[in-house]
C-alpha cells in the first residue's frame, strides 16, 4: 500500500452511504487499511471491512472497535461521521425525538472515542475528525434540534482536543455546507414541490451549488493526515461561503 495514511487503520462510522462512503473510499485510495462502523455495513466497496455497531449502545460500539484494532491491527484514525437529522422548531420534535437526535449525534461520538482511545494513545499518527455542520454556527429555520446537536459537536470537538493534546491525539472537525447525499435527496422528497426546494437550497451557498460528498470527504482527510500533525482544535468550513460570505444578490 502506499499514500500518506500506509500502514494506517481508520474507522468511520456511518459510512455505508453519502460523506461517509466518500470518506472512507478515500482513506483507501490514500492507503488506509479502512473499517465502517453502520447499522447496516452490508454492500461495502470491495477493500472496505465491514462492522455492524450501534453507537447508541455503548456494548456495541465497544465491541466493533475491538473487533476493528484485533483485525486490522490498531486503530490510528477515528472518523465520527454517523448521524441523524430532524426537523422543526423548539415546539415540533418530542422529547424523544431530542433524546434520540441528541445519543446518536453527541454522546455516540463520545462513546466511539472512548472506545477507541487505547490504541489512539498507541500510535504515532492518532487523529479523530467529527462530522459537524453549517447548523451550528448558522441560524438556520427550522433546525432547532438538530442545530443543538451539531453545535454540541464542535464544542466536544474542541474539549477532546484540549483534553487528548499531550497525548498525541489530535481532534478537528469539518462543517459541511448542504451536501448532494443520500439523506438530503430524502428531505426534497418530502418537500411540496422537491424541485423548487432543490434550487433554495443551492442559492443559498454562494457557490450556487450543493457540496459534494468527495469534497467533505478530502476535507476530512486533510485533517486526519499525518502531514496536518500541527493541525489540532480546527473547525473546517466545506460550505460553500454560507458561513463568512455575503454576496450580493
Amino acid at each position: 500500500m502506499t499514500g500518506e495514511f500506509a500502514g494506517l487503520t481508520a474507522i468511520v462510522t456511518g459510512g455505508a452511504s453519502g460523506i461517509g462512503r466518500a470518506t472512507a473510499l478515500e482513506l483507501l485510495a490514500r492507503g488506509a487499511r479502512v473499517a465502517v462502523l453502520d447499522l447496516d455495513p452490508s454492500g461495502l466497496d470491495e477493500g472496505i471491512a465491514g462492522y455492524t455497531a450501534d453507537v447508541t449502545d455503548r456494548a456495541s460500539v465497544q465491541e466493533a472497535v475491538g473487533a476493528v484494532a484485533a483485525d486490522l491491527g490498531g486503530i490510528d484514525v477515528v472518523v465520527n461521521n454517523a448521524g441523524v437529522g430532524a426537523t422543526g422548531t423548539v415546539s415540533d420534535n418530542t422529547d424523544d425525538e431530542w433524546h434520540l437526535v441528541l445519543d446518536v449525534n453527541v454522546v455516540g461520538m463520545a462513546r466511539v472515542v472512548s472506545a477507541a482511545l487505547p490504541w489512539l494513545r498507541r500510535s504515532e499518527h492518532a487523529s479523530v475528525v467529527n462530522t459537524s455542520s453549517i447548523a451550528a454556527l448558522n441560524g438556520l429555520p427550522n433546525r432547532a434540534l438538530y442545530s443543538a446537536s451539531k453545535g454540541a459537536v464542535l464544542s466536544l470537538t474542541l474539549a477532546m482536543a484540549t483534553d487528548h493534546v499531550r497525548e498525541g491525539i489530535r481532534v478537528n472537525c469539518v462543517c459541511p455546507g448542504t451536501a448532494d447525499t443520500p439523506w438530503v435527496g430524502r428531505l426534497l422528497a418530502q418537500a411540496d414541490d422537491p424541485a423548487a426546494e432543490r434550487v433554495a437550497l443551492q442559492a443559498r451557498q454562494p457557490i450556487g451549488r450543493l457540496v459534494t460528498p468527495e469534497e467533505v470527504a478530502n476535507a476530512i482527510l486533510y485533517l486526519a493526515s499525518p502531514r496536518s500533525g500541527s493541525t489540532t482544535g480546527t473547525v473546517l468550513d466545506v460550505d460553500g461561503g454560507v458561513t463568512h460570505l455575503r454576496v450580493r444578490p
